[in-house]
């Protein structure tokens, strides 16, 4: 613990000597009151002195007190919901600023390519749907976290911060997630990027040190987004230019040898504001709980934007990440399913290993609006991403005696050597238009996307595995006890393995560099494979009165190539018809209640799978969702709450079949019932909150396999329930220090079903809850941060597959972080 020591010991320093700092400026006092064109106090409206870190909030009365220095000051006064207000001052006094703010319109820019302004947890509108909307408006379910909340937890993957969300947990380490009580992950086109389809490389989680929020649109999302998951999709909305000036940098260290610094720049780059830029720069030097394992990485993603007119909006992004890590399959225990049987730390990797990925999203907007009702806008994305692996990983099953009974104490290995890239491209054009028809206000949306994704020539795999044949000059990919004749056994009469076991009594003679030159690999090739989408759609939200109803329509065409670049190539088409019902009734202005149903449909070819051994060919994925719920808003839209209740069916399913490795079998009909809650946003202005609970139902409801029907599904808790609160002391000798407390529940969960043993018999990771908190110091330009995580070091698991593969959570860790912004 003496990195705990140690945190803690330094950070109190800094925070007893920076209060000494003296600032060479004369202090002075702004204050007075916000209100709006009605007179009314507008409680929790921010107050901040542009190119400083001076910033407040009001009180619930709107009034404000604000220390600032002498000399020409710009102050930006903003409340969600309102247009902001500027105002130049040149102070040598105190003085007071009383200030009205004015009902901002929805009239805004139609795809996100302005950056957003506001510092909290809420956010009031989202561009998921292809036109703004506000959230309240929606008639499905959406969870988010800001980069404000992201920075306050001290997170940095994806999938830490979807602990946020009701109804979302990690599936494992991977970049994939349960939303809803069904699989997403970020190799199926079940991520967005600023609304577009794209994908990761799977196995690392995303960073989001670029990210200004990211937001998870539940349920079926084909008839938004063409082929995608049944629970959910996750859109992740990159950070964008301002036209003030910003700038920031920050370090951090802490547990696991954790150095990682980030850097946010932001303004104009011209004098006349036509040009605007954004650089986001981080680098990443971490090792982990786990042996072996560290990550190295570094992320640029630079933004512009050009404004030729007011009507016009162009802007580039580019999110270039360079990984270099070691893949961690997760952790094995001994054949006894005893949890506890292996330290949690134990990985099945040697020093020989390494998984170094390139990944580029390079995306071009543009909107331009025709009239104060018509707009056009369109988007292109291009994804390049390239993997070099290295690994020793576990043949999912333990090695063999002569008769063939499980040695519980060795796990069979393989070696897979791989190279392979790949490339996607998404283009979606689309108009809004919003006019007026009698007492009918609609809000058209009409367009076309077309997508591709290609694995090129040139990819291939060496694999090492099975057992040695009694010649000793080759392997047969599985032991079969009668014909023991065909292998070489060992003075046991044991079948010798092709990869030398894994000794679960002994690691560290296995972890060591291995001689793999004395194995027999087979080559293959990853196969190329190359799909196309076509697709129009149409929608349009009426709204008469308190009523909004939204109806709508896409088309897909998918066009696959069986075999591709082969002389057998074939060319496969399948299509859809995919709408969208909803409608939403305000009760009060405050107060709104949904309902809608909701279609998918997802392809699982080569193409989208992109595993050569995944078997097949497989049936589409096709699913629907009916939800009903309530969104409300409190403290003047501060707090919104949200409630939901909904029903998901899907049928063709794949799951990984035990004991093979990355052959999967696809079972029938699934169902997710469930109730959710959701919290984000101020219970005061200085005091910030988010919370959820969920309750997930899910089953499979039709398998070959008879006692997997019934059973709740592989990673899906039945309960998680989540609590983040930040309060900021504004007036006394704590002014600027901030405290938080967050605490987590996870339900138990059921693993990967395995037919050999009786559905009582099967493996499961215990439920748990997990306690953390944060202490801030804001002075000047300075921020002091201290995160604790896992606080009282609860053993607990975040996901896992079966036996060999489980994934361990975090034990208890600490971050300091010292940023200074202008």
């Amino acid at each position: 613990m003496k990195i705990r020591f140690s945190l803690i010991v330094l950070c109190a320093i800094l925070l007893l000597t920076l209060p000494y700092q003296a600032n060479a400026q004369k202090s002075l006092t702004l204050q007075g009151f916000v209100r709006d064109r009605l007179g009314k106090p507008l409680p929790g409206a921010t107050i901040n002195v542009e190119g400083t870190n001076l910033i407040t909030s009001t009180n619930s009365k709107g009034y404000y007190k604000l220390k600032v220095n002498n000399g020409k000051i710009t102050v930006h006064f903003l409340f969600i919901g309102f247009k902001g207000v500027s105002r130049t001052l040149d102070l040598n006094a105190d003085a007071n600023e009383d200030v009205v703010l004015q009902e901002s319109d929805s009239d805004l820019q139609q795809v996100e390519i302005t950056g957003r302004k506001e510092k909290a947890y809420k956010t009031k509108a989202t561009f998921i749907g292809k036109i703004e909307n506000e959230l309240k408006d929606i008639p499905q379910s959406v969870s988010y976290a800001s980069k404000e909340l992201i920075a306050d937890q001290g997170l940095m993957r994806v999938g830490e911060v979807v602990k946020n969300f009701s109804g979302v947990n990690q599936f494992s380490f991977y970049d994939d997630l349960t939303i809803r009580g069904f699989r997403v992950n970020g190799q199926s086109n079940t991520q967005l990027l600023n609304g577009l389809r794209t994908s990761t490389g799977f196995w690392k989680q995303s960073l989001a040190n670029y990210l200004e929020r990211i937001e998870i649109l539940k349920g079926p999302s084909s008839a938004l987004f063409g082929n995608a998951s049944p629970g959910g999709v996750v859109n992740r909305v990159t950070k964008k230019p301002l036209d003030e000036t910003r700038r920031s940098v920050s370090m951090t260290l802490g547990s696991f040898n954790t150095f990682r610094g980030l850097a946010d720049f932001t303004g104009p780059a011209t004098k006349d504001s036509t040009l605007l830029y954004r650089l986001n720069v981080g680098y990443e030097n971490a090792e982990t709980f786990r042996d072996l394992m560290f990550d190295k990485n570094i992320v640029i993603a630079p933004s512009l934007t050009f404004v030729p007119s007011e009507k016009t909006r162009i802007n580039f992004d580019l999110v270039y990440t360079d990984s270099k890590s070691r893949l961690d399959r997760g952790q094995p225990i001994f054949g006894s399913f005893d949890l506890n049987s292996t330290p949690q730390s134990l990985s099945l990797n040697t020093t020989n290993d390494y998984l170094n990925e390139l990944t580029y999203n390079a995306t071009v907007s543009i909107t331009h609006k025709i009239n104060d009702a018509l707009s056009l806008n369109a988007s292109y994305l291009k994804t390049g991403y390239s993997e070099d692996l290295n690994e020793h990983r576990t043949s999912n099953a333990y090695a063999v005696d002569g008769t063939g009974a499980s040695i519980n104490n060795l796990a069979g290995m393989i070696v897979q050597i791989r190279k392979r890239k790949r490339f996607i491209d998404n283009f979606s054009g689309y108009i809004n238009y919003t006019p007026k028809t009698g007492a009918f206000e609609h809000k058209i949306v009409a367009g076309y996307d077309f997508g591709s994704e290609v694995t090129p020539l040139g990819g291939s795999q060496l694999t090492a595995n099975g057992y040695r044949n009694a010649a000793n000059n080759g392997s047969i990919a599985t032991y079969v006890p009668a014909n023991r004749s065909r292998y070489l056994l060992d003075a046991a009469g044991n079948p010798v393995p092709n990869v030398p076991h894994f000794n679960l009594n002994d690691p560290l003679s296995s972890q060591r560099m291995q001689d793999d030159s004395k194995l027999f690999f087979a080559q293959s090739v990853v196969a190329p494979t190359y799909y196309y989408l076509n697709s129009g759609y149409v929608q349009d939200q009426l709204k008469i009165g308190a009523l909004q109803v939204l109806l709508g329509l896409r088309y897909e065409y998918y066009t696959d190539f069986a075999n591709y670049k082969t002389q057998t190539e074939a060319k496969t088409n399948s299509h859809a018809w995919l709408p969208r019902l909803g409608a939403v009734y305000s009760v009060t202005p405050n107060v709104n209640i949904y309902g809608s149903y909701v279609e998918g449909y997802n392809p699982q070819t080569s193409s989208t799978i992109a595993n050569p051994n995944a078997g097949g060919p497989f049936d589409p994925l096709k699913s629907n969702m009916v939800e009903f719920g309530a969104k409300t808003s409190w403290f003047r839209d501060q707090l919104s709450i949200s409630a939901a209740v909904y029903q998901i069916k899907q049928t063709g399913a794949l799951y990984a079949t035990p004991g093979v490795v990355d052959l999967l079998r696809q079972i029938g009909d699934e169902q997710s019932r469930g109730f959710e809650l959701d919290v984000i946003g101020k219970i005061m202005p200085n005091w910030n909150v988010i919370a959820s609970y969920s309750y997930n139902r899910a089953k499979i409801l039709e398998s070959g396999t008879a006692g997997e029907v019934g059973i709740q599904k592989p990673n899906s808790p039945k309960n998680t329930a989540n609590l983040w609160t930040r309060y900021t002391f504004t007036d006394g000798a704590v002014k600027g220090f901030g405290v938080a407390l967050g605490v987590n529940y996870m339900d138990k969960r059921n693993l990967i079903y395995d037919a050999r043993f009786s559905p009582v018999d099967q493996i499961t990771i215990p439920s748990y809850i997990l306690f953390n908190a944060g202490l801030f110091y804001n002075i000047g330009k300075l921020q002091l941060q201290l995160n604790a995580n896992n606080i009282g070091n609860k053993k607990h698991w975040v996901g896992g597959y079966d036996y060999l593969r489980l994934f361990p959570g975090q034990p208890e860790n600490y971050m300091l972080t010292i940023g200074y912004s202008i």
